[in-house]
């Protein structure tokens, strides 16, 4: 029931917006998403396991724009640039996108443990998201090994791809040094360039 379970989660984002996660109830979010309370238990299990499934939506959105930006037209610098700017853009517009980057969880948001919860769940998508959830240093593993896959050609040298690796995880460590704190004119993407300019790419 994927169309179904996309409703439920807008519908918890959407209350997350208004009020904070303690205070959204689930019979709120089945009627906001047109659906029995029923059913919202039976994608989700509990309020528990819906918190968590809109995180992984969330954390999977937040990689897919990662995706987009290192796959932009451009030369490598460039892309780590983009990606840097999704990074902070993300965690402005998300607040949720900005706790599980920054690992900081207001009372306001849902706070699903990382590691993963025994799930008996039969609809996959939920099982996935009863798994383990990535913390802040598995995003900037999986967005610097990314664009190490995605920039290194095949014919690069095993010295030159270390070198690109430092040089994807510092981008992606000065995106997340803007959410904590934002800097002034320029912005995020003046100050990846100046610093990848320095580091070979």
């Amino acid at each position: 029931m994927p169309a179904a379970r996309e409703s439920l989660l807008d519908a918890a984002y959407a209350a997350l917006a208004r009020r904070p996660w303690s205070a959204v109830r689930m019979v709120d979010v089945a009627a906001a998403a047109g659906v029995s309370r029923q059913t919202l238990y039976n994608e989700f299990g509990s309020k528990e396991g819906l918190a968590r499934a809109l995180v992984r939506r969330e954390a999977d959105g937040y990689l897919v724009g990662v995706e987009r930006a290192l796959t932009t037209h451009g030369d490598a610098r460039e892309r780590l640039t983009a990606t840097a700017e999704w990074t902070a853009s993300s965690a402005r517009e998300n607040a949720l996108v900005r706790a599980m980057l920054t690992g900081c969880w207001s009372e306001r948001l849902p706070s699903p443990t990382l590691s993963a919860v025994p799930s008996s769940s039969a609809v996959p998508a939920q099982r996935r998201a009863d798994g383990p959830l990535p913390s802040p240093g598995d995003f900037v593993a999986l967005v610097r090994d990314r664009a190490v896959t995605v920039l290194a050609g095949p014919h690069v040298q095993k010295s030159d791809v270390v070198d690109l690796a430092r040089s994807c995880e510092l981008a992606v460590r000065l995106a997340l040094s803007c959410v904590a704190a934002p800097p002034g004119e320029g912005g995020v993407v003046d100050l990846v360039r100046g610093a990848l300019h320095r580091q070979p790419v």
